[in-house]
């Protein structure tokens, strides 16, 4: 038998119990999940449009912006070595052999200027537009018609096996460390980046250069480009040059293993 006391009296309003909505729940979260979506949006854009390839641009221009700035520091360090080189040699106390020998390995270590004959080979990319020049020829892929590392590289293999006593690729001089390598259509050389038309320069005995050239399986798959689609292909006798020594830094940068 209940108590009175907890039971409602007779003649009174019914009591009207709240039932627990999961729908109304639901809302608010999602309401909450959208604020969160659009402060996070507003935090990761800070006033700048999202949608659009700005970032990008940036990106290419901060890598102008060091390829210039490590020009600069290699123009630098090329004259402090010309001034301690100057010093060294007033206050060495090296015998004349002894100088002779020092000048001869750093002729061949690539660090002097060179002057001689010289051979230069400019290749360059196709026009946007090429079509197949010859019959039998697929119309060209956007990849046929650029320039690639390979390029580049069989060009210098060739010029070392042909003689060449020093080459430089675009403005700066390769030594034994030198990588040529490309990224996209821009070639990264110690540091600095460069875009087509790019010239090799080799001093040594032009005729056989030429023949080196023309002997080259690669460059010989190169040719059929050149015929059929319109790469840039150009080799130029220049007589007497001066190839700049190298003015980078020659000491060896690899990887270590986390302890």
């Amino acid at each position: 038998m209940s108590n009175s006391a907890d039971s409602p009296q007779a003649g009174s309003s019914p009591v009207r119990m709240r039932r627990f909505r999961p729908v109304r729940v639901l809302t608010v979260a999602v309401f909450a999940l959208a604020g969160l979506i659009f402060f996070t949006s507003f935090n990761t854009a800070k006033g700048t449009n999202i949608r659009t390839d700005a970032s990008l641009l940036k990106l290419s221009d901060l890598i102008q912006e060091r390829s210039h700035k490590n020009g600069r520091l290699g123009e630098n360090n090329a004259t402090l070595r010309e001034d301690v080189e100057a010093l060294a040699e007033r206050d060495d106390g090296s015998t004349k052999a002894e100088d002779e020998r020092l000048a001869a390995l750093e002729g061949n270590a690539g660090t002097q200027k060179l002057k001689g004959e010289a051979l230069t080979v400019t290749l360059n990319d196709a026009p946007p537009n090429a079509t197949a020049k010859l019959p039998g020829y697929p119309e060209p892929q956007p990849d046929y018609l650029v320039i690639h590392q390979q390029d580049l590289q069989a060009v210098v293999n060739a010029m070392w096996q042909g003689g060449a006593k020093g080459i430089k690729v675009m403005d700066q001089r390769l030594i034994s460390t030198s990588a040529v390598r490309c990224v996209g259509n821009t070639l990264i050389l110690q540091g600095r980046v460069y875009s087509p038309p790019y010239k090799i320069t080799a001093v040594g005995d032009p005729e056989k250069l030429q023949k080196a050239l023309t002997a080259s399986p690669a460059i010989q798959n190169y040719m059929v480009y050149v015929n059929v689609y319109g790469l840039g292909w150009k080799v130029e006798e220049k007589g007497a040059v001066t190839l700049p020594g190298y003015s980078g830094t020659v000491d060896l940068h690899y990887a270590k293993p986390v302890e």
